[in-house]
């Protein structure tokens, strides 16, 4: 029963051309519905503008959203949405595992990183908030997506999100293949943090080559408890 359901799902999402190549994001999205992944509140970290969200929207149309932004360049863009979405809101601030202020590099609107010292890079002081205190001011209601694009400031961020990954059902974040800076975390280290924090790679996408050399760059991993019944089956079929 449970098959014909995904391959119902995964026809009409072809049909409404919400499913794209394999390693698009819209494919992995339509992956995490065929497999039934239950979100009721999706924190986008590094939100932008919100076009991520607004992709994740017609896969997961029933959950609230919050975004997340540091760069004070989306601001109205992100106060644009609140007239035209439900269930959304936003705070402008980096996310870190503090609640107060952080320097902040501002130069590429859809880019940027947080940092706890001054630098001629990071020189711009912004609030900072944790994950679990934005879900504690607003009630959001789990279990919760979590996306980070965060360039490599991951893990203050999952610090600062102890309480909610305990009721978290999937984790989307951008990972690299290359040291971007000294505190991120190449991909196959993010995996193992993760794993140490309960949770397991269910899938990937965006891969992104660099030009000069076709080198692997980045792309998004998704991950889910580790618990699942999923990593029960160790077979291919």
């Amino acid at each position: 029963m449970k098959n014909l359901l995904s391959k119902a799902i995964l026809k009409i999402l072809k049909k409404t051309k919400l499913y794209d190549s394999e390693t698009s994001l819209t494919s992995s999205l339509s992956r995490c519905v065929t497999r039934q992944t239950i979100i009721n509140t999706i924190i986008d970290v590094g939100a932008s503008n919100g076009c991520w969200s607004a992709t994740a929207r017609k896969y997961f149309p029933t959950a609230f959203y919050h975004l997340i932004e540091a760069n004070p360049w989306h601001a109205q863009s992100l106060e644009n949405l609140k007239t035209q979405w439900k269930n959304y809101d936003y705070t402008l601030a980096a996310a870190g595992d503090i609640v107060g202020e952080i320097y902040f590099n501002d130069s590429d609107p859809f880019g940027g990183l947080a940092s706890h010292t001054q630098s001629e890079e990071t020189n711009l002081k912004i609030p900072v908030v944790t994950i679990d205190s934005i879900v504690e001011k607003y009630k959001l209601p789990p279990p919760y997506l979590l996306k980070l694009d965060t360039h490599g400031f991951e893990v203050p961020i999952f610090e600062g999100a102890v309480k909610t990954l305990s009721n978290t059902n999937l984790i989307i974040v951008e990972t690299y293949n290359f040291d971007i800076n000294p505190q991120s975390l190449r991909f196959p280290q993010m995996c193992q943090y993760l794993e140490q924090e309960g949770f397991r790679c269910i899938d990937i996408c965006d891969p992104l080559f660099r030009n000069q050399d076709k080198a692997l760059w980045q792309f998004d991993l998704f991950f889910i408890p580790s618990s699942s019944l999923f990593f029960q089956d160790n077979q291919w079929r």
